[in-house]
């Protein structure tokens, strides 16, 4: 294992995970204080029709998923404030005819492109450096946002009716978390695809939550506990010699069902 840490793409992949666990950390901590995950989920599949635009026209594939994504976040964010009876059910459809349209321009572009499976599946060990600068970039805007209404975050994550009456604008905030949670996604989709970000945004948040005290203690673990199943899954993939994406979830659920296995024993255990 040490020997391929001298190759380019393995330090590359080293740092997207790096840059994706920040990411993974700051913003899954609010989608599950927030109990949006279901609404996440969502924003990520729709995410697949920017990468279908991208391709269809020409354009860069990680700016277009960036602006598909956003536009995405704030029209669900739109409805699940308007229409909050329903919105599970219209996520569900925005979902869907998100990867619908992505499919269907996919169809429609000349010719075939072996890079389309890795925004399903993630290809970690193929970011180049030029995406590793957008990440970082990301990534200074989500950390900027983040502490410039973390106080703000608190309030809506923990109690909502409080901070309306405290003057926090819970629409426009609620619009920008969804905003960040679109960032994030085009981050991790990177990593390990559209089909198991849901995954990575919120199994380290979950192991965090249980040791942590504050929001911001829960980031800063969780950040911790994303990069080290990444690194994980690194390693599994490249010594069993299968797929990345999947080895870094496969990681962090095998670390899940082992705590929360512990924590029905512990609960059982206290009830005898």
């Amino acid at each position: 294992m040490p020997d391929v840490l001298a190759y380019s793409f393995m330090q590359h992949a080293l740092v997207a995970a790096l840059l994706a666990s920040i990411a993974c950390g700051v913003i899954g901590s609010l989608v599950v204080a927030n109990r949006i995950v279901f609404l996440s989920g969502g924003i990520a599949h729709a995410a697949y029709g920017g990468v279908g635009l991208a391709f269809y026209f020409g354009l860069p594939v990680l700016l277009c998923v960036v602006g598909f994504t956003l536009l995405a976040a704030l029209l669900m964010a739109v409805i699940t404030m308007q229409a909050a009876e329903r919105s599970d059910t219209l996520v569900g459809v925005l979902w869907a005819a998100g990867m619908a349209f992505g499919i269907i321009l996919l169809d429609l572009t000349p010719g075939y492109n072996v890079d389309l499976m890795s925004f399903l599946f993630g290809s970690i060990l193929a970011v180049p450096l030029q995406d590793l600068w957008l990440m970082g970039a990301l990534d200074s805007l989500i950390l900027a946002v983040v502490l410039l209404l973390y106080r703000s975050f608190v309030a809506l994550s923990f109690d909502e009716e409080f901070a309306r009456s405290r003057g926090v604008p819970v629409m426009l905030l609620r619009m920008a978390l969804l905003c960040l949670v679109a960032v994030s996604v085009v981050m991790i989709i990177r990593v390990v695809g559209l089909i198991l970000v849901i995954a990575l945004l919120t199994i380290p948040p979950y192991m965090a939550q249980r040791t942590s005290r504050t929001l911001a203690g829960m980031m800063a673990v969780a950040v911790l506990w994303s990069l080290a199943f990444c690194v994980a899954g690194l390693a599994v993939s490249y010594l069993a010699d299968i797929t990345s994406g999947a080895s870094i979830i496969a990681c962090a659920a095998i670390c899940f069902f082992g705590v929360c296995s512990h924590d029905a024993v512990s609960r059982y255990r206290r009830g005898v």
